[in-house]
């Protein structure tokens, strides 16, 4: 640590605690030294030739000299493969059992000593030295992984391990969990290791709170997901390849994923991007459908500090006529920032203003840190210390409870690796209910322990249950925010079966969505954190978390009026829409930053209301096919390149591209087109795609078209739902579909499938499998 790092670290929590953060962080370090082994001497070892093979359900075991590899296809397309013995089970990502093998599907002799599965979407080729290759059933390669290398102690001990691949020259790389500088993931190495940037981040910044062994890669040969299921701390380093001109050669593009330890284990999925993430949450479990009111707009603010200011602020909106449905409580509304209490003074009556609140439509929302204030008397501690035999909080290997430095001060963490504790912890957020709350947001769950110097995590030796298994936060760390969302899902399913949870949490890993969604952090305030937002919201998307979104505005500094409305306007078409900021970043209300502003917002969050009908659809059809809310735009159509390389437009759905303005004194910009005919939803303007087109986006919105022939919900004058239905090309047709708004509860909502079509100069519109007119208002645009 340098003289600038002590004082970043007092500046930052004041000059006792910033003293107790490098105490901590020594500490931290003492720790890891003592406990983790020196790794010494290693031998290399790869597989070596094929020695023989035995088939199985599914696939089959081929064995080589110095390892083996078990290959299975599931049903459903899904592909595993597994070195040195690594099945499914045991897996924090996968959602219950795994899937049933494809009896179809069989391993058999391939040319040159090899061995092949062949089943209905792939075929998994394995050859003599231990290169697996993916294939199209016309044969194309859609990835080669060659020979995996272990590194294994000398004196025992756990391998690590590298994985090198070789993609198409023109394929492109997405996903790997929240990344600033997508969505296109370019050359660069990308760590695998859940992390608070200590304050804001922007597009260079890397890694960031929620990362994933998740990518995928799009190319002319098709589209696949690969994930390995390894929850180890490890680094992605990609390389997009290069075509020949002429003559030349390809040099294909280059993944190459090494990990510090834990099985070598990996799944793939090929198909269509819908196909493959139909596939991917089919393994790891449906999205968690968000209430209706969570679909609404939202408002934060670390430092709200009173019943009066909530009141004030939610009266700022209602004065002004604009739509608020959600308002989150930050650490300030606690006592002493610990975790499940109150700040009596500031908030007398909780549980009387949140039902105040409630009959005025505005539901209140609690941050919940997991960091545990290291005091007896503190009534969570000490029910803390009674789970179990050992108590509830992560140790070090010396069997006492790990201390790390967070807002209250010395804190502990649960271990929410361990079942029990688990259930202690849901039980926790009775208390949360009974003060009114809503929902809750995970915030600081990496998890973080303030850090003068290094990273700002437990130590790397301390001790997890991991189930009964047993291990240490080098395998627990990334699945830490995981496992924290899932205590609180299911407490809150406990505590309130009749009510869909919301939660949303900071950090988490593949198969959170099956617990809510999560958000930005704390993303710069700026023009380059603007587009950040974007890109984590697309990344997160195609990683099976359809349901996230930024703090609107940025967390730190003050936006200018144009950057915050034009924050405000991509929010208002992304999933969770919530402003939000640091306790010294001002304030964040639409009117405070002028009349103008104020009025452009107000047209945000009235188009945002009158497409909530939309929303609820989009979010159903999350659940029912992992399809995200917010997709690029070559969802439809990944073989177009042109569209594999815009990252700053996105599709609203199938019926809507949205073009966000990202350039400051930005009022015209380019957008890429889909294939098919477009409206411009303002203006009226017909386009027709593929192609590029230069649209006006003047202060007072951004550009949004609507896909010709699509039927949405919307919002109508009346409250109810309407159909607004964009007039079809001549010759072709179209359709959407309706989920109408079962409210919070489980009941399984009825998705409704309209057509439409142009006949004689009339759009007709009409429900699959009913005849009649249709049981809503229709509306047409575009004739």
């Amino acid at each position: 640590m340098n003289g600038r790092d002590l004082v970043r670290s007092v500046k930052m929590v004041g000059s006792v605690q910033g003293l107790r953060t490098v105490r901590s962080s020594l500490r931290r370090r003492n720790a890891d030294a003592r406990a983790l082994p020196r790794r010494g001497a290693e031998r290399a070892r790869v597989p070596g030739l094929v020695v023989g093979a035995d088939p199985g359900p599914g696939g089959g075991v081929v064995r080589f000299a110095r390892s083996e590899l078990r290959v299975r296809v599931a049903v459903g397309g899904a592909v595993f493969w597994g070195w040195d013995g690594a099945e499914p089970l045991p897996s924090y990502a996968l959602a219950g059992a795994v899937p049933e093998a494809d009896p179809r599907a069989e391993l058999e002799p391939d040319k040159d000593g090899g061995w092949q599965v062949v089943s209905e979407r792939l075929t998994v080729a394995v050859s003599r030295h231990g290169a697996v290759e993916l294939r199209t059933p016309g044969g194309v390669v859609l990835r080669r992984e060659l020979p995996p290398r272990w590194w294994e102690p000398v004196a025992g001990g756990g391998a690590r391990w590298v994985q090198r691949s070789e993609v198409p020259a023109d394929a492109r790389f997405f996903g790997l969990g929240g990344r600033a500088s997508g969505p296109r993931l370019r050359d660069g190495v990308y760590e695998l290791w859940n992390t608070d940037p200590g304050g804001r981040f922007g597009p260079d910044d890397d890694p960031l709170y929620l990362t994933m062994p998740v990518q995928m890669v799009v190319s002319d040969a098709g589209t696949h997901l690969v994930f390995h299921d390894n929850t180890w701390s490890g680094r992605v380093t990609l390389r997009e390849g290069e075509e020949g001109a002429g003559s030349g050669h390809d040099r294909p593009g280059m993944c190459e994923v090494r990990m510090d330890g834990g099985p070598l284990r990996c799944w793939v999925m090929a198909g269509t991007p819908a196909r493959v993430l139909q596939g991917w949450t089919t393994l790891t479990g449906a999205p968690a459908l968000p209430p209706s009111w969570a679909l609404g707009p939202q408002h934060a603010r670390w430092g709200f500090g009173s019943e009066q200011e909530v009141r004030r602020i939610v009266a700022g909106y209602r004065e002004r006529g604009l739509p608020l449905s959600v308002l989150h409580l930050d650490i300030d509304h606690y006592d002493a920032h610990r975790v499940f209490t109150v700040d009596r003074e500031r908030f007398p009556d909780l549980p009387g203003l949140a039902k105040e609140l409630r009959e005025d439509g505005v539901r209140l929302v609690s941050i919940v840190d997991p960091a545990v204030k290291a005091e007896p008397g503190d009534a969570v501690f000490d029910s803390g210390r009674a789970v179990g035999s050992g108590g509830a909080f992560v140790r070090d290997a010396r069997g006492r409870a790990v201390r790390g430095e967070v807002w209250p001060g010395e804190c502990v963490y649960p271990d929410f690796t361990d079942p029990q504790v688990r259930e202690w912890w849901g039980g926790l957020y009775e208390e949360r209910l009974a003060q009114g709350f809503s929902g809750v947001w995970h915030d600081m769950n990496e998890p973080v322990s303030f850090a003068a110097f290094g990273d700002p995590t437990l130590p790397r030796s301390a001790r997890h249950s991991l189930e009964g298994r047993g291990g240490d936060h080098r395998e627990a760390h990334n699945v830490y925010g995981l496992a924290m969302a899932r205590a609180g899902y299911e407490g809150l399913r406990r505590l309130r079966p009749d009510v869909r949870p919301f939660l949303f949490s900071r950090s988490g890993w593949a198969g959170m969505q099956r617990y809510g969604g999560t958000w930005s952090g704390d993303v710069e305030t700026g023009w380059p954190g603007l587009r950040a937002s974007l890109a984590l919201v697309l990344g997160l998307g195609l990683c099976g978390v359809p349901y996230s979104g930024p703090d609107v505005g940025g967390f730190d500094g003050s936006p200018s009026p144009e950057l915050y409305l034009r924050w405000f306007q991509l929010g208002a078409y992304l999933p969770l829409f919530r402003t939000h900021a640091a306790i010294d970043a001002g304030r964040r209300e639409p009117w405070e930053f002028g009349p103008q502003v104020l009025e452009h917002a107000r047209a945000a969050l009235v188009e945002r209301e009158r497409l909530h009908p939309y929303f609820v659809t989009l979010a159903e059809l999350a659940r029912l096919t992992g399809a995200p809310y917010v997709r690029p735009l070559w969802w439809g159509a990944p073989g177009e390149r042109a569209l594999r390389e815009c990252e700053d437009a996105f599709l609203l759905g199938d019926a809507l591209l949205v073009a966000p303005v990202l350039e400051r004194g930005a009022d015209r910009r380019a957008v890429r087109l889909p294939r098919g005919r477009w409206y411009d939803t303002a203006t009226g303007e017909v386009y027709e795609g593929p192609g590029q087109v230069l649209l006006d986006a003047p202060l007072a919105r951004v550009p949004v078209l609507a896909r010709a022939g699509s039927v949405l919900p919307v919002r109508g004058a009346d409250g109810g739902v309407e159909l607004e239905v964009w007039a079809p090309a001549a010759g072709r047709g179209g359709g959407g579909l309706v989920v109408r708004d079962a409210g919070d509860g489980w009941e399984r909502a009825e998705v409704e499938r309209y057509t439409s079509r142009l006949v004689d100069g009339e759009v007709r519109v009409e429900r699959e499998g009913e005849e009649g007119p249709v049981n809503h208002p229709v509306r047409v645009r575009g004739l």
